[in-house]
C-alpha cells in the first residue's frame, strides 16, 4: 500500500477540496499502515495539522462509552435487558411525546414498556436529538430547557418520541448510558473510561474536555457559511459540566482513536491489553435491532447536520454501539463492517473481513459537509483500492 498516494489525497483536499486541515490513520491487526495529515489546524492558523492534533470527536465518543457499559455487563454490574428504573430512577416512568395540542401544550403519555441498557446501546430507547427531531426541538425551545451540549443535567430530562424497542432514532441514549455506567460502577464516567479503556490501550491523548495540554494541540472548529466559505466558531466544552457527556464529550487524536479501533478489530485486545472478551465484542458487532432500519439521521437544523442518504441498495442496522452495513459499500467496505462518525466530520470504520480499520478527522460543521464527506469517502476508497492492489 502506497503511503504517498494516501498522503496526496489528504494534501489535495486542503489545496482545492475546501478543507483547511485533515488527519487520517489506517491500520490492521498487526499495526499502523498509514498515518498522515495535511493543511493547518484551522482557518488562518500557522500550526500544521498532524496525526497527534486533538479533535473534538463528538459522537465517536459513543462507541467508547458503549464498550464501558459492556465491560460492566461482563462484570455482572449491568444487565442488557433489565428495566433501568431501579438504577436510574429518572428513567423509571418515561413519558412519550405525541405532538402538541391546539394550544401548543405537549401531549404526553406513559411509555408502554421500560427502557433497558440494550435500548440505550441500540438507539431504540425513544430518545431523540433536537437537531434531528422537530417535536423535540420545539419541546426544548418552548419549555426553556437547556440543550445537551450545555453540560446541564436538566438537558437530559426529555420525553421519548416512541415506545422503547419499536423504532430506531438517533438521540441522547448514550448520554443516559454514561449515567448508567456511573451508577453501576460508582465512578465518574471519565475516571471509569480512563482506567478501563484509555490507560490499557495507551490512549494518552484522549479524554473528556480539553486539558491545557490537549488544548495546545487542538484543531479549531469551522462552520460552512451559505456562500461556501468557512468561518471559525467558538465551540468549547462547558467549563464545569454537571454531567460527562457520554454522547459527545470526548476529545482525541486520530493516532489514539486508531488504537481503539484496532483493539476492536482484534476482538477486544491490543498489545496484550484486553478491554472486552471476544464473545462480548461479537455481540457488539451483530445486528441487535432486527428489521429496524438504522443509521439515517434526519436533520431539522441544517447548520448542525445535513442528511446523507444511504447508497442505493444498501441497508443499515445497529449493533451494541455501531452502525452495521448489511451489504458491501461502493468504497470496498465489506458487509457487516462497523462504523460511525462525529458531527464535526470525524469518521471511522472497522472491517473485520478485509482486516482494515481507518480514522479520518476534520473539524467542520455541519455534519455531512460535502467537501469534508468527500475527503473521508475518497480516503476510504483509495485505502481499499490499494488493499486490492488495483
Amino acid at each position: 500500500m502506497s503511503a504517498a498516494a494516501l498522503a496526496e489525497i489528504l494534501h489535495k483536499a486542503t489545496v482545492d477540496g475546501g478543507v483547511p486541515g485533515v488527519a487520517a490513520t489506517l491500520g490492521d491487526e498487526r499495526g499502523v499502515i498509514f498515518e498522515g495529515a495535511a493543511g493547518t489546524r484551522g482557518i488562518g492558523s500557522a500550526a500544521a495539522m498532524t496525526p497527534d492534533t486533538v479533535f473534538w470527536i463528538a459522537s465517536m465518543t459513543k462507541p467508547i462509552v458503549s464498550v464501558a457499559a459492556l465491560q460492566l455487563v461482563e462484570r455482572g454490574k449491568l444487565s442488557l435487558d433489565a428495566p433501568l428504573g431501579a438504577l436510574l430512577p429518572q428513567l423509571a416512568a418515561p413519558q412519550v411525546l405525541e405532538g402538541f395540542d391546539d394550544a401548543g401544550k405537549p401531549r404526553l403519555r406513559p411509555a408502554r414498556r421500560p427502557i433497558t441498557i440494550k435500548h440505550l446501546l441500540t438507539h431504540t430507547s425513544g430518545f431523540a436529538y433536537d437537531f434531528g427531531n422537530a417535536d423535540i426541538l420545539r419541546y426544548i425551545r418552548e419549555s426553556g430547557m437547556p440543550q445537551v451540549n450545555s453540560g446541564k443535567l436538566a438537558a437530559l430530562d426529555l420525553p421519548l418520541v416512541f415506545d422503547p424497542g419499536t423504532r430506531w432514532e438517533y438521540g441522547i441514549s448514550t448520554d443516559w448510558l454514561g449515567r448508567a455506567v456511573e451508577a453501576a460502577s460508582g465512578q465518574a464516567l471519565d475516571v471509569f473510561i480512563a482506567e478501563n479503556i484509555l490507560a490499557p490501550l495507551g490512549m494518552t491523548d484522549t479524554g473528556f474536555g480539553l486539558t491545557p495540554a490537549r488544548a495546545a494541540r487542538a484543531s479549531a472548529v469551522q462552520a460552512r457559511m451559505p456562500d461556501g466559505a468557512l468561518s471559525p466558531i467558538p465551540l468549547v466544552p462547558p467549563p464545569a459540566p454537571e454531567f460527562q457527556a457520554g454522547g459527545h464529550g470526548i476529545y482525541a487524536t486520530p493516532r489514539d482513536y486508531l488504537r481503539f479501533t484496532r483493539a476492536l478489530l482484534r476482538g477486544g485486545e491490543l498489545d496484550g491489553a484486553r478491554i472486552l472478551a471476544p464473545e462480548t465484542f461479537a455481540l457488539m458487532a451483530q445486528n441487535q435491532v432486527g428489521d429496524l432500519a438504522a443509521g439515517v439521521v434526519h436533520s431539522v437544523l441544517p447548520q448542525m447536520a445535513l442528511e446523507i442518504p444511504p447508497p442505493p441498495g444498501i441497508d443499515f442496522r445497529w449493533g451494541l454501539g455501531f452502525l452495521i452495513n448489511v451489504q458491501p459499500l461502493p468504497t470496498g467496505r465489506s458487509a457487516g463492517s462497523l462504523s460511525w462518525s462525529g458531527v464535526a466530520n470525524t469518521y471511522f470504520w472497522i472491517d473485520r473481513t478485509r482486516h482494515l480499520t481507518g480514522v479520518v478527522m476534520m473539524q467542520i460543521l455541519p455534519f455531512g459537509d460535502p467537501s469534508a464527506f468527500n475527503v473521508a469517502l475518497g480516503f476510504e476508497n483509495l485505502a481499499y483500492q490499494m488493499a486490492r492492489g488495483t
